[in-house]
């Protein structure tokens, strides 16, 4: 599990968080306008290296000067590539252009790529590091909340197949996050929002004490105030240490999917759209846990479900089926969806269920039947 999280002054300099992977470890910048030093990072890790960077429509608009102004001032040469927003990005056919792009720029094995934007982004970008010329390194510059607490950091690269969410992808490690905090002041509030579900399920899976801190500060988080900067140190540094015990989630690491089993399957089956954004989905895939945790032999408290869930709808963000926009899925879309799961083992359905808030376990062989009922009575909510 993690360590109990200590309230701490934030420092006005960057945090930096290592990720200890041996040969393969590298370092986590967290701090107000790191951006600008991303070219003197860059030229330091990697002198003479050219570099793509991978963006979209709407963080070009907002960043790519700033990163290309730093690189250019550092005499690092670029190149780059922009793909349209969202989670449609995370296709065979962009996933080609991208990597058609880089081979284009003539991105060498010595060179690097660079992922400036979200989730989507860092996943794309870092899956097609993953393949061209047989691996490139690249850095992650993650633009929301989501991913500079959750997808940034870890190397796990992926794009969507027509079965389910990240099914096609691999692990593989970036050399360096810089994650600046100042770049979210411009994120609408729905997406820091929906981040905010990845930040606060660090508490939830295995942290209590840092839940109960976010529980009397996540409006600081919210506004730009210093706790922002501490609460996403504390999210890097806990995912960070389960990084480096379990590397390719044959462990602990997948207890970093609290809320993903239910979350991923409403995902897909509200099209990967902007009626339900993927920290939203986890939210609600959070409360779900807790709420079928609660009923499994009463593996927790009604109390401690009951908190989760309260606090995840008191920071704005959806925590039923029926918070989701639009006519429901049926039953039999979501189980089939829930059975292509990454976790599932020779057929058996596998959940991160929780003990307690803080206490998250792998369950699994979960029957098909149990989870039916349960989802069967969540969508007849009303």
């Amino acid at each position: 599990m993690m360590a109990n999280f200590r309230p701490e002054e934030v420092r006005p300099e960057p945090a930096v968080v290592e990720v200890s992977l041996g040969l393969r470890s590298y370092g986590i910048v967290i701090g107000r306008g790191v951006l600008g030093s991303l070219g003197a990072r860059i030229a330091g890790l990697r002198p003479g290296a050219k570099v793509h960077i991978v963006t979209d429509v709407n963080v070009a608009k907002h960043y790519i000067g700033a990163a290309e102004a730093s690189l250019d001032h550092a005499g690092v040469a670029t190149s780059g590539t922009v793909v349209a927003p969202g989670e449609a990005s995370k296709s065979y056919r962009v996933f080609e252009q991208v990597c058609e792009a880089i081979i284009d720029a003539r991105i060498e094995r010595d060179d690097l790529v660079v992922a400036l934007g979200g989730g989507v982004i860092g996943d794309l970008a870092g899956f097609a590091a993953a393949v061209v010329r047989r691996g490139l390194d690249y850095v992650q510059a993650p633009t929301t909340l989501l991913a500079q607490v959750d997808s940034s950091v870890g190397g796990k690269t992926a794009i969507d197949s027509a079965h389910g969410k990240n099914l096609i992808g691999a692990f593989h490690q970036p050399i360096l996050v810089l994650a600046d905090t100042a770049l979210l002041d411009t994120l609408p509030g729905r997406e820091f929002r929906a981040g905010y579900a990845e930040l606060v399920k660090y508490g939830l899976l295995g942290d209590p004490a840092f839940f109960a801190w976010l529980e009397v500060n996540w409006r600081e988080v919210f506004s730009g105030g210093p706790a922002r900067e501490q609460a996403v140190a504390v999210a890097c540094r806990a995912k960070a240490a389960i990084v480096a015990r379990d590397e390719r989630e044959t462990g602990d690491r997948a207890l970093l999917n609290l809320g993903h089993t239910f979350g991923h399957a409403l995902e897909a089956a509200y099209g990967f759209s902007d009626r339900l954004l993927h920290g939203e989905a986890i939210a609600i895939g959070m409360a779900l846990a807790f709420e079928f945790s609660a009923r499994r032999q009463g593996l927790v408290s009604k109390a401690d479900a009951a908190r989760a869930v309260r606090h995840l709808a008191e920071t704005g963000l959806p925590t039923r089926i029926k918070d989701i926009p639009g006519p429901l899925p049926s039953i039999d879309q979501l189980m089939q969806l829930i059975a292509q799961d990454k976790k599932v083992r020779r057929g058996m359905l596998t959940f991160i269920l929780v003990r307690g808030i803080g206490a998250a376990f792998v369950e699994a062989g979960v029957e098909e039947r149990e989870a039916r009922a349960f989802m069967n009575e969540k969508l007849a909510e009303r």
